[in-house]
């Protein structure tokens, strides 16, 4: 071998190790850098795990906040609370300082919120019963009923107490000591009441400690609406809307048939043979018929004004509200078919440019006057004469309309809410003033009446039928 063939044979050999070498720690670099990105990916994993697990646990924890607020709220009384913050600073200033004072009456204050704590209990074993004997009375009436308690539970159940909301009021009663099984019932009294729909119920039962610190309540789900219906009188079926048939009145329309005759005049083309009228035919030698004046059933229309603007007090506005539901009643049994009118509520960014009017049911008298039990004076709605262009602008044929208004009510706007019916129609205003004296004038085509009382209508009523 050669000088130049040995030098090249060992760099051959230092070539493929140093190839060698060089391949080893790639590899080496790749799997490091596997082991790095696993080691990662795990972190991130445990991160995430982490994340969840406090996100749960701050959610856990808020919503038992949020449930010991309410319940906090629903069961700590002012002076309960009063008491846990004298106990709470009581405590803290006597350990903090040593004042035996002040641990003292931190103690025994915690010994008042213990000893309040069973007095709670008990509070769902109850079973109340609420039944009223009518859920529809005449303003001014009593309304009777009887509360049952029984105790359902197995065990005795302390002394509470059972509200029963009214209205706007509240009526109280107390139960005894009820053994397991046993019941109380105790009659339910509610004095005279205004007109209106009113709320008796839930009843709920009351559980608090005799100091009051702390209370628990649980409602039933027993509501009754008690319809309080406006006060009426007994109208002349004669006068009824001053009309005094049952199948109407002749108007001023002239037709060739109906049942009111009206004159004989001569015979046009077009004329029924039927109608031509024979004795005078021979005593004028012309063909003479027979003319009627249209007459249609009795329609009457009940407009009741309920702006506060119109009336003095709202005094005034339950008599005008017992006058019309008089006539409304009247009509209803006398088998007329009336519709019954009052403004609509109205919001006040629209006012002047929206017009509405509620039609009160008038098809028999218990849903009639249930619903003038939910009339109430309205601050934001139209006045009395839109309501009555209207109750005209309908498209039904009016016989009589009689407008019920407040004192506040000139006689000028009256008259200027008459005008809006056809000439045809009969407009009877009616002013209720409990300081005016009963009358009656014509004014301008209309009939005015001024009522101080209810009783005050019918004989009104009966006098303009006689006139």
């Amino acid at each position: 071998m050669t000088l130049e063939e040995s030098r090249l044979t060992r760099t051959v050999h230092s070539t493929g190790t140093a190839g060698r070498t060089g391949a080893s720690g790639r590899t080496h670099v790749t799997a490091t850098s596997t082991a790095f990105g696993t080691g990662r990916s795990r972190r991130s994993r445990a991160f995430v795990r982490a994340a969840v697990w406090w996100t749960g646990v701050w959610r856990a924890a808020g919503s038992g906040i949020r449930t010991a607020a309410e319940w906090s709220a629903e069961t700590i009384r002012p002076a309960g609370a009063l008491v846990a913050f004298a106990a709470t600073i009581g405590l803290v200033l006597g350990m903090l300082f040593g004042w035996v004072e002040w641990m003292v009456a931190g103690a025994a204050s915690v010994l008042l919120l213990l000893a309040a704590i069973p007095f709670l209990f008990g509070a769902r074993s109850y079973d109340v019963d609420l039944t009223l004997t009518h859920e529809r009375v005449v303003a001014g009436d009593d309304v009777a009923g009887e509360i049952v308690v029984r105790n359902d539970g197995h065990r005795l159940s302390l002394p509470g107490r059972i509200d029963i909301p009214v209205g706007a009021g509240l009526v109280e009663f107390g139960v005894p000591l009820l053994r397991p099984g046993h019941h109380i019932s105790q009659p339910l009294d509610i004095p005279g009441m205004r007109r209106g729909i009113v709320t008796v119920g839930p009843a709920t039962t009351v559980r608090s400690d005799p100091i009051g610190l702390l209370h628990r309540e649980r409602a039933f789900e027993d509501v009754h609406e008690v319809y309080v219906h406006p006060r009426t009188t007994s109208l002349p079926s004669t006068s009824a809307g001053l009309i005094r048939d049952l199948e109407g009145n002749p108007t001023r329309r002239l037709v060739d048939a109906d049942m009111s005759f009206h004159a004989i005049r001569e015979y046009a083309p077009g004329d029924s043979r039927r109608q031509i009228h024979w004795k005078s035919t021979a005593k004028t030698g012309r063909l003479m018929v027979r003319q009627y004046e249209e007459s249609r059933r009795s329609r009457m229309a009940v407009v009741l004004a309920v702006s506060e603007a119109e009336y003095a007090d709202s005094d005034e506005f339950e008599l005008a509200v017992s006058c019309a539901a008089s006539l409304g009643l009247r009509a209803v049994h006398d088998a007329r078919d009336v519709q019954i009118v009052v403004g609509s509520e109205i919001p006040r960014v629209v006012r002047g440019r929206l017009r509405a009017n509620r039609h009160i049911p008038s098809a028999a008298p218990r849903p009639m006057l249930d619903g003038f039990s939910g009339v109430d004076l309205l601050e934001s709605t139209m006045p009395v004469g839109d309501v009555c262009r209207l109750t005209a602008e309908s498209g039904e044929r009016l016989s009589i309309a009689f407008v019920v208004v407040g004192s506040r009510v000139p006689l000028t706007r009256l008259q200027q809410a008459a005008l809006a019916f056809p000439a045809d129609t009969e407009v009877v205003g009616l002013i209720c003033d409990e300081r005016a004296h009963p009358r009656m004038q014509p004014v301008s085509g209309m009939t005015v009446l001024t009522v101080g009382t209810l009783d005050d209508l019918a004989g009104l009523l009966l006098r303009g039928a006689t006139s």
